[in-house]
């Protein structure tokens, strides 16, 4: 399979600002990668970028390579991208049920609208990644009358149900209670071992699962550091990226800072 994403000298700018500084990633399909960095740091519009969100100044020697192609159709990369946010989901997916909502992921859209043809090939997939998340006793409860860990919980399956096998999340532990982070680490680790690639973006350390054994830094930014999870997860490495003194323990693979 072709590497999942290739970017090189890659330059952004939000406004009149310049938010990315010369990236330069290589990501295969299937890998496991945490990307760590404090608030403000160009986290989220690294994601918005692989996404197609923002753009890239235009630059000579700047190439964004996404499964193997340059140039894609927005709506058909959408269907590709399997995307969860920190957002909590929007006002028409919350008046949906829990397998239609992962059927939307099939079309990039926040209900099943009228005009939306879903196929019997369609829902046995959505009823396959529900079973997959544990989620089939949400199939026919609405969105809206969910727990917060429930509604992320159905917002992976959406990511999932057309995605090829990258799953990208964004801060996914926001808004969650200690019981629903604890269940969705289990979750997470259950997609990695079955194969599904993940690139997390947080800066909750206690998220990265033990299947994570890749990490990228990055600050004001930049990338800074890319390496193995053992070099790189260390209490003087962490104090550094976010310029505070960090406390650093291991516990069944998992590691939490303070």
């Amino acid at each position: 399979m072709p590497a999942f994403l290739e970017l090189a000298h890659v330059n952004v700018a939000r406004g009149d600002n310049v938010v990315l500084h010369d990236i330069n990633l290589s990501v295969n399909t299937g890998e496991h990668i945490a990307i760590l960095g404090p608030n403000g740091c160009g986290k989220s519009t690294l994601i918005k970028t692989i996404t197609c969100e923002c753009y890239p100044i235009a630059k000579e020697e700047t190439r964004v390579s996404i499964f193997g192609r340059e140039r894609w159709d927005l709506t058909e990369l959408k269907k590709r991208l399997g995307v969860v946010s920190a957002e909590l989901p929007g006002k028409q997916t919350l008046q949906t049920t829990g397998r239609d909502a992962v059927l939307t992921g099939f079309f990039s859209s926040s209900t099943l609208w009228p005009n939306l043809t879903v196929t019997d090939a369609m829902r046995a997939r959505a009823d396959e990644v529900m079973e997959q998340i544990d989620a089939v006793g949400l199939a026919e409860k609405l969105v809206g009358e969910m727990s917060a860990g429930q509604q992320r919980r159905v917002m992976i399956g959406r990511a999932l149900v057309a995605s090829a096998g990258m799953l990208l999340l964004d801060e996914p532990s926001n808004a969650l209670d200690l019981a629903s982070q604890a269940d969705l680490r289990g979750l997470m680790r259950r997609l990695a071992q079955q194969g599904t690639g993940i690139l997390l973006i947080t800066h909750h350390i206690a998220d990265i699962p033990p299947e994570i054994d890749r990490i990228l830094m990055m600050r004001e930014g930049r990338i800074i550091a890319d390496g193995a999870k053992s070099e790189l997860l260390t209490a003087e490495r962490l104090s550094g990226l976010f310029k505070t003194e960090v406390q650093l323990t291991e516990r069944d693979g998992f590691y939490h800072a303070w």
